[in-house]
């Protein structure tokens, strides 16, 4: 079972359903998917803010943090027990591209050269993690949702909204790996 579990799984299966939760999420309890908001509803939950962002009935919101909290411990299940550190399998092109940008080897999820404590405080890694933390994070409370909440909540419901703003994100997606990481990667 464990080998199941632990090894990848075709597109074919975790899309569908990934794909089924938002039917059963809107059927059995008149819940939209999505979790760029859970901050908002953390903060409201545990501090006393005077903003009236933070101003509302956070308690009917506590499902998102049950699910937020299951993707934690799914997450550290599957990083300590079923080897979810491993990384993906790359072609050699894409292994190329990244020596070409310095990142020697791709043995974990994220590369030892960006993300490891040794390099944490580089000019590198600072731009990365805090520049792109502060744009992912404003992007998705600008946009009314995350990547993930637009393309699967959204299309879902036939949001053209929602379509726009996932054909931004593949564009801006496309423009950055292909124009903003080589220079990040280069400092």
């Amino acid at each position: 079972m464990l080998d199941f579990l632990s090894s990848s799984w075709p597109w074919y299966v975790t899309g569908p359903l990934l794909g089924l939760m938002v039917p059963l999420l809107l059927i059995v309890g008149n819940k939209q998917f999505g979790v760029s908001s859970s901050l908002q509803h953390l903060c409201a939950a545990a501090l006393p803010l005077k903003a009236a962002y933070f101003k509302y009935d956070w308690k009917a919101q506590a499902w998102n943090l049950a699910l937020i909290g299951g993707v934690i411990v799914g997450a550290a299940i599957a990083v300590s027990l079923l080897d979810g550190a491993a990384a993906p399998a790359l072609s050699q092109s894409a292994r190329e591209l990244f020596a070409s940008w310095g990142v020697a080897s791709i043995d974990a999820l994220q590369p030892a050269e960006l993300f490891s404590l040794q390099h944490l405080f580089s000019t590198r890694s600072l731009v990365a993690l805090l520049f792109g933390g502060f744009l992912v994070g404003f992007g998705a409370r600008y946009a009314g949702g995350c990547t993930s909440g637009h393309a699967v909540m959204g299309l879902s419901l036939l949001s053209v909204g929602s379509l726009v703003a996932v054909i931004g994100f593949f564009i801006g997606g496309l423009l950055v790996s292909h124009l903003l990481v080589p220079i990040v990667m280069a400092l």
